[in-house]
């Protein structure tokens, strides 16, 4: 187990899902962390959970005012941070000739502008307090396209370019950043897909280790990323998806009506 004891982190999206069990990892590596979420009963609990080593702040990603204040709280609480795992995310899909802006909007906010704020303002205060780690979280999706995913995909191909470039300015300053790219997972946002079994079945297909992953199994990679193990990885794009780029993404036009899922 990498130990990262005296370290601090802030995770976006982490009271569920890959977020959720990130932040587990890095409280069991013995890292102090601010989770960022939209969920505050959720965030409360985590609080309650680990008095003294976890704060939640509720923040909408989207939103520069919420990430500069999620930011400074995490630093007032545990005295630095050193390490961000920038993970919120979420999708309105639809077909690109009937998708309303406002869904693209959402998606592509959520997905793209919420991680280049985050990464903003993380990466701000660690190039004037001596550097750290961000790891963005991305998608298979950046590399294969999927029906009606159209905006979700480009702005997760827009999180692993944004990566590259982030790489690229911040490596002088002591500043790692590295991609993710997960493929599917069990959490609460893919439920809704694979809990139909025609679907599930169609993405089983196309995956050779024929299931899902854990969002530990994301969780663990990453948090390889951020440590001293991995020095001198910087810029790189990790796909965790148990095999599935390999294959390509299943057609699921055929169980969407109306275009949409």
């Amino acid at each position: 187990m990498t130990t990262l004891a005296g370290k601090v982190a802030i995770v976006t999206g982490g009271a569920s899902g890959i977020g959720y069990a990130m932040v587990q990892n890095l409280l069991e590596a013995g890292a102090k962390v601010g989770v960022a979420d939209l969920n505050e009963e959720k965030l409360k609990e985590l609080e309650q959970q680990h008095k003294g080593e976890l704060l939640g702040v509720v923040t909408n990603v989207t939103k520069e005012e919420d990430i500069k204040n999620l930011v400074n709280k995490t630093v007032e609480a545990f005295g630095g941070l050193d390490i961000a795992f920038n993970v919120a995310g979420a999708s309105k899909s639809g077909a690109i000739i009937d998708q309303p802006e406002e869904d693209w909007n959402f998606t592509v906010d959520l997905c793209l502008k919420g991680v280049f704020l985050s990464l903003k303002h993380e990466a701000k205060y660690m190039k004037e307090h001596g550097g750290g780690a961000i790891v963005n979280v991305s998608s298979l999706n950046a590399h294969v396209p999927m029906h009606y995913g159209a905006a979700y995909s480009s702005a997760k191909a827009g999180v692993e370019m944004l990566t590259k470039n982030a790489a690229l300015e911040m490596s002088k300053h002591n500043i790692r950043v590295n991609a993710i790219l997960p493929g599917l997972v069990s959490t609460p946002l893919t439920s809704g897909l694979t809990d139909v079994d025609a679907i599930n079945e169609a993405y089983l297909e196309r995956i050779p280790m024929e299931r899902a992953g854990d969002p530990k199994e994301i969780a663990g990679p990453a948090l390889f990323l951020v440590s001293e193990e991995a020095s001198y990885v910087n810029g790189a794009s990790l796909l965790v998806d148990g095999g599935w780029a390999v294959t390509g993404y299943p057609d699921l036009s055929k169980f969407i009506t109306e275009n949409r899922p």
